[in-house]
């Protein structure tokens, strides 16, 4: 398949400048996933959104001529989906996205074919919810506004349940999106193909996947080794246990495969794993935004006692260290601030503002036996106000050394995250969290040597 179709169209696919959406006003299937509604909805995205020449078929409209664009994106049942496929085929379209499924094998075999006769790229069936590209708003989703912001973050999702709750996730959180696209059966483009697109496109930086299974498991292991020295891969795989590896096949008719065998092929290749939707993100965000972490020495920034002990654990436990400041650094923050206990953690006490979490952070920056740094900055029982953590990332853009940012709780957290948000410092209401991202800019930074 992959000599037979190549790379012929695969623009197409992710980035085309002109879109068909074909679908019924009439067909409701109790179950399946064509209705006026989810058709409606898919326009109504593409039409606030696209910055593109959209069209719309409505299959019950007589005499319906197709127009000449790049995509069609075709929501009915098999049946009037091959009806249509084969139409848009013979008139020269590029790609489809095909986001209905429930096609027997037979089917499946005979839209490949076409597909290959006509050098026609296709996406699914079963995408579900196809593609989102936020450079051109091309946006196949059927939840009414559902948008990401832009960015430099690109998701793959074996899943369109997972894929979902990843897209809301970005949203909510105002996550940084540039490519994001749900590969449902894989009749055609599958994982390689995206992976091969995703390190060509210059608005992705970090290629973050949910994974269930692999049909070609060397390919993706010898593609994704090339991609991570120069992009990291972050994977979620699902599928681990027993049971959830039968629920794959049948869910994606994809291979999930020994544990153990996944864990061997993402060591070979580079990729950093997580183990849940936020740590996903969580992880892709430090990525996206820090620079590698070049050693394993940690200092904690807070102005609580108690939490930089628990972020002191949660250094540990992910194979970090706690290291001690320089005789230079501990001189320094004896003179400027006499109170202050030149450990790590770093206590600067309850009534820090601005000012000394400014020259604070810039000392500890300063050292050269710093790698990073965790800042804790609470607002209940202290002192500081949200606007006070506008002075990370005016310190932190100074120096090649990540930090990242613990408000810790809820409210704190979303009152200084929403000041954090639009800047370069990752943002975690836990300190194990934040750990976890510290350990990933270290691992990605051996993976880059």
């Amino acid at each position: 398949m992959e000599s037979s179709l190549g790379k012929q169209n695969i623009q197409a696919v992710f980035d085309p400048q002109s879109v068909v959406l074909i679908g019924s006003s009439k067909i409701d299937e109790e179950l399946g996933m064509t209705s006026p509604e989810l058709f409606n909805n898919i326009e109504y995205n593409m039409q606030k959104y696209f910055q593109g020449e959209f069209t719309v078929i409505d299959i019950e409209t007589p005499d319906t001529s197709i127009p000449e664009v790049d995509t069609a994106i075709i929501v009915l049942p098999p049946p009037e989906s091959m009806e249509w496929a084969k139409k848009v085929m013979e008139a020269g379209i590029k790609a489809i996205i095909q986001i209905t499924g429930g096609f027997p094998q037979d089917l499946k075999l005979e839209y490949l074919d076409l597909a290959m006769q006509h050098h026609t790229r296709v996406l699914g069936p079963n995408t579900i919810m196809g593609i989102v590209n936020t450079s051109i708003g091309l946006n196949t989703t059927f939840e009414k506004d559902l948008m990401p912001n832009k960015g430099n973050i690109s998701v793959i999702s074996q899943s369109g349940g997972v894929g979902a709750a990843l897209l809301d996730w970005a949203s909510y959180y105002k996550i940084g999106i540039s490519k994001f696209v749900f590969t449902g059966d894989k009749l055609d483009v599958d994982d390689a193909n995206i992976l091969k697109y995703y390190l060509e496109d210059p608005d992705t930086k970090v290629i973050a996947m949910y994974l269930e299974g692999l049909k070609n498991g060397r390919r993706f292991v010898e593609i994704t080794k090339d991609i991570t020295k120069t992009k990291p891969i972050v994977v979620l795989k699902g599928g681990i246990t027993e049971e959830s590896a039968q629920r794959a096949l049948s869910h994606t008719a994809s291979i999930a495969g020994s544990d153990e065998i996944f864990n061997a092929a993402f060591n070979e290749a580079g990729i950093i794993r997580t183990h849940d939707i936020e740590e996903l993100f969580n992880t892709a965000m430090a990525l996206v935004n820090q620079p590698v972490m070049k050693g394993k020495n940690v200092v904690i920034l807070s102005n609580v006692g108690g939490p930089a002990i628990l972020a002191a654990d949660a250094i540990a436990y992910n194979g970090l260290e706690l290291t001690h400041l320089s005789r230079e650094t501990q001189k320094k923050i004896n003179e400027k601030y006499p109170g202050i206990e030149p450990i790590n953690p770093l206590d600067i006490i309850a009534d820090a503002r601005a000012d000394r979490f400014r020259d604070m952070l810039e000392l500890v920056l300063e050292d050269p036996n710093v790698h990073g740094v965790m800042v804790i900055n609470m607002l209940k029982s202290c002192f500081f106000e949200p606007e006070d953590a506008s002075v990370i990332p005016e310190v932190a853009a100074r120096y090649d050394k990540p930090v990242v940012d613990v408000p810790i709780g809820a409210d704190d957290f979303i009152q200084v995250n929403n000041v954090l948000r639009e800047t370069p410092i990752p943002c975690y209401d836990l300190p194990d969290k934040a750990a976890k991202a510290l350990k990933a800019l270290y691992d990605y930074g051996l993976i880059r040597q």
